[in-house]
């Protein structure tokens, strides 16, 4: 039987992968076959019914609530302009030193990239950042790669990932926040790398900008919105408060919020601004809450004890436990996250890591070290990831074009990340 779930998984990452379903709703009918698969009764215990659907949905819930929470943050930085003052004030800095520039994007970028994931912090760095490198020679695809690099090395510090690797692993806070910091240095390392390497190799272009990023109007705070400068620091305010302090995750992001606003809005503008960034905030956060919900569900089923009796030969078999062995073997697998492949944890990968679990082939804490080496990679040079094709395109390249350039930087992150955890874990 685990030869046919197997079978099935591979099915779920074709239909995926081919675009016949949407990933969440593949993954909520992968859930459902494997538990039937499994010998799950309907109803009742270890069920499909009550098990997998009704316990598994809500079992991420608290990282659905973090999620809300920064991408509430996250429309408050764009609203209030904290997020384009950030990256306008780099680019005077810069003047017309594309290296510099680049340098300085790449700093916000990882700065948003703490507190919301995906598009939305391509976005909030990337509206004017990505105008602006190319005002100043600096080419399309590696304008684009800046963005994405720089909030790879924000992903350590992103505190709803935290919550997720927290609840899907059932580790406890601490153990996350302590390999995401080992794992920020070699996501440093390779952006500081791309941005040196890439913006010298390839010289500069000085092409048509999307945007005009030298407006001088009347009044800057007026015409761009500029906030003052110490509301700078609210996207830091979570992360001090969490990494410094040791809060929980989400009064952080409520301190955040709530930093955001008293900072840069007037008392009697507050409960409107207030409505409106949160409606907005669900918005946002809306796919990647239901793809959470999906997870959960995936998580049940491959947790069942008929799935893990079936599994755990099969897993076992093919499981390297020599660290060098581990390293070797997943540093090769690293093009399985891509594309939605089976081993990016906010897909089949999810389902992988909690059967690795479930079955005892690794601690959970290795699974951490292997899921968030993989999502450096996914974060940035995954096609079909929404911040990659939002980057790629507003900076009129494709996808894939900036795949190939900035695939060998975070291959070399997920390598790092991989041998820290042979060495730490196993």
């Amino acid at each position: 039987m685990g030869v046919v779930i197997l079978l099935v998984m591979a099915a779920g990452v074709a239909l995926m992968l081919a675009r016949r379903l949407p990933t969440a709703f593949a993954l909520v009918l992968l859930a459902v076959v494997i538990a039937f698969l499994a010998g799950a009764p309907f109803t009742g215990k270890n069920s499909v019914l009550d098990t997998v659907l009704q316990e598994g949905a809500p079992t991420l819930a608290a990282t659905m609530i973090a999620i809300i929470l920064g991408s509430w943050l996250g429309k408050l930085l764009d609203e209030t302009g904290i997020a384009g003052t950030l990256v306008r004030k780099i680019v005077e800095f810069g003047g017309d030193r594309p290296t510099v520039v680049a340098l300085g994007v790449l700093a916000v970028s990882a700065l948003v990239g703490t507190v919301t994931g995906s598009a939305p912090a391509a976005m909030l760095a990337g509206i004017i950042g990505i105008p602006a490198m190319i005002a100043v020679g600096v080419p399309k695809v590696t304008a684009a790669g800046t963005v994405l690099m720089g909030i790879a090395v924000g992903i350590p510090f992103e505190l709803p990932l935290w919550q997720f690797f927290s609840t899907a692993l059932e580790l406890p806070i601490p153990t996350v926040r302590g390999f995401m910091a080992k794992l920020f240095p070699f996501a440093l390392v390779a952006a500081l790398a791309f941005v040196f390497v890439e913006t010298r190799r390839r010289g500069t272009e000085h092409s048509w900008s999307l945007k005009s990023v030298d407006a001088r109007p009347r009044s800057r705070r007026e015409e761009l919105g500029d906030a003052p400068w110490y509301a700078l620091l609210a996207p830091a305010v979570p992360l001090v408060l969490a990494l410094g302090f040791e809060l929980a995750i989400i009064p952080s992001l409520l301190a955040g919020v709530l930093y955001a606003l008293v900072t840069t809005t007037r008392p009697g503008s507050m409960n409107k601004r207030l409505l409106r960034t949160l409606y907005g905030g669900f918005e946002v956060a809306a796919p990647p809450i239901a793809l959470f919900i999906a997870i959960g569900i995936l998580l049940a089923a491959v947790k069942l004890p008929g799935t893990v009796d079936a599994l755990e030969p099969l897993v076992k078999a093919v499981s390297p436990h020599n660290p060098v062995a581990f390293v070797l073997v997943f540093t090769l697998l690293v093009p399985l996250c891509l594309y939605r492949g089976p081993l990016n944890v906010f897909g089949l990968g999810a389902g992988i890591a909690g059967v690795l679990i479930a079955t005892g082939i690794y601690p959970a804490a290795a699974v951490l070290g292997m899921a968030t080496s993989y999502n450096q990679v996914f974060g940035v040079a995954d096609p079909t990831s929404t911040q990659t094709v939002w980057s790629a395109q507003y900076a009129g390249v494709t996808p894939q074009q900036v795949m190939v350039r900035t695939l060998p930087y975070v291959w070399a992150v997920a390598l790092g990340g991989l041998c820290v955890t042979a060495a730490t874990y196993l």
